[in-house]
């Protein structure tokens, strides 16, 4: 056992600088990574179709998880008094959820609904839609995401409460594994009066209904 835990520190100190960030390798020691891959595969990186593969991929990867080079907390910083006088539930409902399970590294798409109780301060909407955009283009799991949405949330805007609900399709439960495809994974997160206020909660979850908003 301490042999492996030796190992571990050692390559754990091989991937992080002394303050603890991830030291990235090059376009180029990335771009073999691929070529390593499409051989485990069992196909040749050197044939005509799968030449300019290993670049595309790496370019597909700067976008897929481009997240990590993005602040959310930062995202929220700039906030509106609300001198109106409004004081109730502020929804953005149906965003587009397209991230990665840590797993597999194979997508899980879906829908979050976010909402926030304002104490007089609101953001731009886009912002909300902007943390659940970060935190999706990571190596995720659902349950860690929901959490981590709430979270930025909860300390950037220091609102009386925050909603959470995602419901995503995981392909590495679709394709591989047990393959059923189609089956939606809902995870939930609430804090402050949405925790405590059973009525406030269920307001909020009638209106991320299709009709919600009708009645």
């Amino acid at each position: 056992m301490d042999a492996i835990a030796k190992k571990l520190l050692k390559e754990n100190s091989d991937i992080k600088t002394s303050d603890g960030k991830i030291i990235r390798p090059s376009r180029d020691e990335a771009e073999e990574a691929v070529r390593t891959l499409i051989r485990w595969a069992g196909d040749d990186p050197t044939r005509n179709g799968l030449l300019d593969t290993p670049k595309r991929v790496v370019n597909s990867y700067n976008d897929f998880f481009k997240g990590y080079e993005q602040d959310p907390v930062k995202a929220l910083s700039r906030t509106f008094n609300e001198d109106s006088g409004y004081d109730d539930i502020v929804l953005l409902r149906d965003i587009d959820i397209n991230s990665h399970c840590e797993h597999h590294m194979i997508p899980f798409l879906g829908k979050a609904h976010v909402a926030y109780y304002p104490t007089g301060t609101v953001v731009g909407i886009s912002k909300l839609a902007r943390v659940v955009e970060i935190y999706s283009r990571r190596l995720q799991t659902q349950e860690t995401m929901t959490a981590q949405i709430t979270g930025a949330i909860d300390e950037a805007l220091k609102p009386k409460g925050v909603a959470v609900v995602i419901e995503a399709v995981h392909q590495c439960m679709s394709l591989r594994g047990v393959q059923k495809p189609n089956v939606a994974t809902i995870t939930t997160k609430f804090t402050g009066v949405f925790k405590t206020d059973q009525h406030l909660q269920n307001r909020f979850l009638d209106m991320i209904k299709n009709e919600g908003w009708k009645r």
